[in-house]
């Protein structure tokens, strides 16, 4: 797999039947290999190991309603009282991250309210802070830690 743009971390594999599988750690279990898993598990344990995100806070691809559309956020990241704190959008790290991938985020966030969104492609991140008042988004150079 393609080096990404995070700190090196250790990953447990395994190979059946031809396929390649990463351990998650939030989910506790092997998920097939693929680059925007590759790009989500580097995620996970960078919101883990550098922000110190508790995993009991940590969910992972879970499907929500939008417009009565099915989807499936990455990786929500919940505060103390269940309130949303972040939405983190992966993407494989050959997918250019655009307007319409902060689109698809901020269409989650109508939905889930999340005080904070990062987009990633493994070599480029975003981070917004919500402005719920104003009705928009501020850049940031990264998210708060976990305190």
């Amino acid at each position: 797999m393609q080096a990404l743009n995070f700190p090196e971390y250790s990953f447990r594999f395994k190979s059946s039947e031809n396929k390649a599988s990463i351990f998650d750690p939030i989910r506790k279990k092997f998920v097939v290999l693929q680059p925007e898993e590759w790009v989500r598990q580097h995620c996970i344990q960078y919101l883990i190991e550098v922000k110190k995100f508790p995993k009991s806070l940590i969910n992972v691809e879970k499907e929500l309603v939008i417009n009565s559309l099915k989807k499936r956020y990455d990786i929500v990241v919940f505060n103390p009282d269940g309130s949303i704190h972040l939405i983190v959008e992966c993407k494989a790290p050959k997918i250019t991250i655009n307007q319409s991938t902060f689109d698809q985020i901020a269409r989650y966030n109508l939905e889930l309210n999340a005080s904070y969104l990062m987009v990633t492609n493994g070599l480029n991140h975003y981070y917004c802070q919500m402005d719920f008042k104003n009705e928009c988004y501020q850049f940031l150079e990264n998210i708060p830690n976990y305190n």
